[in-house]
């Protein structure tokens, strides 16, 4: 059960070296100079959150430019948002991002999947507006980081637009399709212990509760543009989430479905598609002039350790020439040299006969399927499928006062001995 709560708030933090893995301090795209300022701000918890800011050398008519503040996932980084930049970029929109607390580089020990990451989030955009470098903000984000930003939007009417890439629409709904999917073997009538023991310790350790994170809620109080995409083959987070969200929502939105998984590389179409509603929603400035392209060789290349060329145009052993690379070489370039991190399901989390004091005893001769093992049984004796949307109230789980699992009721017997013991206590003179 330690493994399910650490997988919520504290999965493998991600590794990488900000001097290889994110883009240069200095790198050229499509004949225009870029730099990447690293910054560190301090959320309301006082934890030091490290950031970066990708911007063009030369601000086009020295005004503000628009921001897009790209949101990693729950085991992500900032070094996801390089694809995000080199998109962005070209289209003078500026790319900053930052490691969430608990996160990456930055300070703090617990992820809590949106709940604290609204706070870091809030904290950046007020960086930024008190900076004066950005004119109108936008929000991308992926999975923790899209209801992250769905969250924090829903409180700053001043969000120009964002994007929801795979975003949960109710965090404990969203484990209890895990245990489905995943045959995690826990018998069918100590799911909802297995819940309510997730929930507590959770609050305990990290002090939110799982039962707040609720998208759909959110979604009815929130009414900026949103772009909403899902992987039709998204086994995580299943595409079910963005569907109910995407009805709830009360702003202008669209919905965009393409092929792959939760962490499937995404297509350039959706990628275009996300340009262009930054460039509606963000409307930047048109260069006056267009970029000089052959200086010198060094042009092609970022500065730094970790280079890439510059999209579009290659050098060959003298000269630079044209070459028919786009923007989806770039990114495939950044791809190879740091894949964007990926969510991953524990492979360790134990099966039911590994319980203390557990025997498979729900599992007949013939070999049961989970579909047998995972029944949803409320308090109240209303049964419910997980894929079902239900509103579970407090009083529809059954508290046990366990610090660990010990004393963890393994059957039916165990479990009927274990209410008659409490009530016990409860009457005891």
């Amino acid at each position: 059960m330690e493994q399910l709560v650490n997988f919520i708030i504290r999965p493998p933090r991600a590794e990488y070296n900000p001097e290889s893995d994110l883009l240069d301090e200095e790198f050229m795209l499509k004949g225009k100079w870029y730099q990447r300022k690293d910054i560190e701000v301090k959320n309301g918890r006082g934890d030091v959150l490290q950031c970066s800011h990708y911007v063009p050398l030369v601000s086009p008519e020295g005004k503000p430019l628009p921001c897009v503040i790209y949101c990693h996932g729950n085991s992500g980084c900032r070094a996801d948002a390089s694809e995000a930049a080199i998109i962005l970029l070209p289209s003078n929109i500026t790319v900053f991002t930052l490691d969430f607390s608990g996160s990456g580089l930055s300070g703090g020990e617990h992820v809590t999947l949106g709940w604290n990451e609204k706070d870091d989030l809030k904290a950046v955009v007020d960086y930024l507006r008190a900076d004066g470098n950005v004119s109108l903000i936008g929000l991308w984000g992926r999975s923790m980081g899209a209801v992250t930003s769905l969250m924090y939007g829903a409180e700053d009417p001043s969000i120009a637009g964002i994007v929801l890439d795979s975003p949960f629409s109710d965090l404990v709904e969203l484990m209890l399709e895990l245990v489905d999917t995943y045959k995690f073997r826990l018998p069918k009538f100590t799911v909802k212990f297995a819940i309510q023991f997730m929930r507590k310790s959770i609050q305990k350790k990290a002090k939110f509760d799982i039962t707040g994170l609720n998208t759909i809620k959110v979604a009815k109080s929130c009414f900026v543009p949103a772009l909403f995409g899902h992987a039709i083959g998204d086994d995580f987070i299943r595409p079910h989430h963005s569907d109910r969200i995407f009805e709830a929502y009360m702003g202008d939105k669209n919905i965009i479905k393409f092929e792959g998984d939760h962490n499937s590389p995404r297509p350039q179409f959706y990628f275009d598609s996300i340009n262009i509603f930054f460039h509606n929603v963000l409307p930047p400035p048109e260069d006056e002039v267009g970029a000089t392209l052959y200086d010198s060789i060094h042009d092609y290349f970022g500065k730094g350790t970790g280079a890439i060329p510059e999209v579009g145009f290659f050098p060959d052993s003298s000269t630079a020439s044209k070459a028919t690379s786009s923007t989806s070489d770039a990114i495939n370039q950044v791809r190879s040299k740091r894949p964007m991190s990926r969510t991953e399901v524990p492979s360790d989390i134990p099966s039911e006969e590994h319980l203390p004091g557990c025997q498979d005893k729900d599992t007949v001769d013939n070999g049961s399927s989970s579909s047998n093992m995972i029944s949803f049984e409320l308090s109240n004796g209303h049964p419910f499928d997980p894929h079902v949307a239900t509103t579970m109230d407090d009083d529809q789980y059954v508290e046990y006062q366990l610090d660990d699992l010990t004393g963890f009721p393994c059957n039916v017997e165990e479990e009927e001995r274990f209410f008659i013991d409490g009530f016990r206590c409860l009457w005891k003179p």
